[in-house]
């Protein structure tokens, strides 16, 4: 997540979506380097970014009926990234969600899908990677000719 691989221009999609509403992105982290370095890089494409050092606290926000967007780490203490995933469907919130890890374990992944993962990223990454990401997860669905 270091400069050297920023985009070097903004992309059409981030633009087009600060159109109507910023949109709020959560990130979900207990380790606070990893928050606010992805925090500062949210916020460089003009997004509204809200950090919370576990799931517990996303769900207890008062601004959690405002989040766009989902990110958060797989392995937390006490509440997981798949947990927090259920514990808002279960709210019926239903915002994208990035899920990020360090630990290759088998069925993460798998998991991630299972449970409507907007993208699954394994750290570190690139820039270039979550913003490609928040893109896809902020994008507008696509219609269905049948309806």
């Amino acid at each position: 997540m270091g400069a050297p691989n920023r985009p070097r221009h903004r992309s059409g999609l981030l633009k087009e979506s600060r159109v109507t509403a910023t949109p709020v992105i959560a990130i979900v982290d207990d380790d606070a380097s990893v928050r606010h370095a992805l925090g500062r890089l949210v916020r460089s494409f003009d997004l509204a970014v809200a950090l919370y050092g576990s799931g517990e606290e996303l769900l207890q926000s008062a601004a959690l009926d405002t989040v766009s967007c989902l990110i958060t780490d797989v392995q937390m203490p006490e509440m997981n990234g798949f947990e927090l995933c259920e514990a808002l469907r279960a709210r019926d919130l239903h915002m994208p969600v990035i899920f990020m890890t360090a630990f290759a374990q088998a069925g993460y992944e798998a998991r991630a899908v299972a449970a409507g993962a907007a993208c699954f990223l394994h750290k570190p990454f690139l820039d270039t990677a979550i913003i490609a990401c928040i893109e896809r997860a902020l994008a507008p669905a696509p219609e269905d000719p049948g309806a």
